[in-house]
């Protein structure tokens, strides 16, 4: 579970297992000092690859249950439950290919009861990840198009990209700087014209090489935030549990919690499929 961005929420997957997400956020960049590493000592590629697998593959599979606080910005407030499972996918031999399952089942407030948000996510660049919503006052499965993976997750500040995470093949880092505790990253998006920001900055702690905040900009304008607010050790595992979502411009935010995390706890392959959409498996939610 470590990226964030691929690195969320963010810890959602390594929170989220739990995610969310992409977990990074950021405040004012300064040059690095004396005393704070050489840059280019350090192997960019490498640095990024251990930060995605620590932010979203910890353990094999995982469970965590989550509660998110969306506050607008006119200060009303609204509540999000739901349940999260993640699985990693394996090959023949048993090896990590990269891909990844997702079921979050959602459980308050009334309104949103029964509904589920289901992803495939492909390690590939050629594979676009798969994600469906089910939405049961419809007995409908809507699928996520891909062009709409940076919008709005359930009326949240999280966005589905948030949640199932952003592959780093999809940008281009470099070294920005380093703090005595932080490695301080730009990342630059390869196809830009895919997404809203020009470019975001993640920090991801020396110590963990856990993704604890980033800034998304346009340009000169730092419009977005995400950070991992609270971090614990859970099983050996650095984990985010409690992670929020900045709305930079209009002061609106959202909050997520985690709860009862938990990991390679043998999820079955079977449950990650169309059918736990309209029947949950129960023994795993609950």
């Amino acid at each position: 579970m470590y990226q964030i961005k691929k690195l969320f929420l963010l810890g959602l997957r390594n929170a989220a297992l739990a995610s969310v997400s992409c977990v990074f956020a950021f405040g004012v960049l300064a040059a690095p000092q004396a005393g704070e590493g050489d840059n280019t000592s350090v192997d960019v590629n490498a640095l990024v690859q251990k930060a995605e697998q620590v932010a979203y593959y910890a353990g094999n599979d995982g469970r965590s249950m989550a509660r998110m606080l969306i506050v607008d910005d006119q200060g009303r407030k609204q509540m999000r439950q739901f349940t999260i499972l993640r699985k990693d996918v394996l090959d023949g031999e048993g090896k990590d290919t990269g891909d990844q399952q997702m079921l979050v089942f959602f459980s308050r407030p009334t309104e949103v009861d029964g509904t589920v948000f289901r992803v495939e996510k492909h390690a590939s660049l050629s594979q676009d990840d798969d994600r469906w919503l089910y939405l049961p006052a419809l007995d409908l499965v809507k699928r996520i198009a891909a062009g709409d993976k940076r919008t709005s997750f359930v009326g949240s500040h999280f966005f589905y990209e948030d949640v199932s995470g952003r592959a780093i093949a999809q940008d281009s880092f470099e070294m920005f700087s380093q703090t005595p505790s932080h490695y301080v990253l730009k990342a630059t998006p390869k196809a830009p014209d895919t997404v809203e920001f020009s470019h975001y900055v993640v920090e991801i702690d020396k110590s963990t090489y856990l993704p604890t905040t980033i800034n998304f900009f346009k340009g000169e304008e730092n419009y977005r935030r995400v950070e991992a607010v609270t971090v614990e050790n859970i099983q050996g595992f650095p984990t985010v549990v409690r992670s929020k979502v900045s709305d930079l411009v209009s002061g609106g935010y959202t909050l997520m919690e985690f709860r009862g995390v938990q990991y390679d706890i043998d999820l079955p392959e079977a449950i990650f499929s169309e059918r736990s959409l309209r029947v949950p498996p129960q023994a795993y939610i609950n």
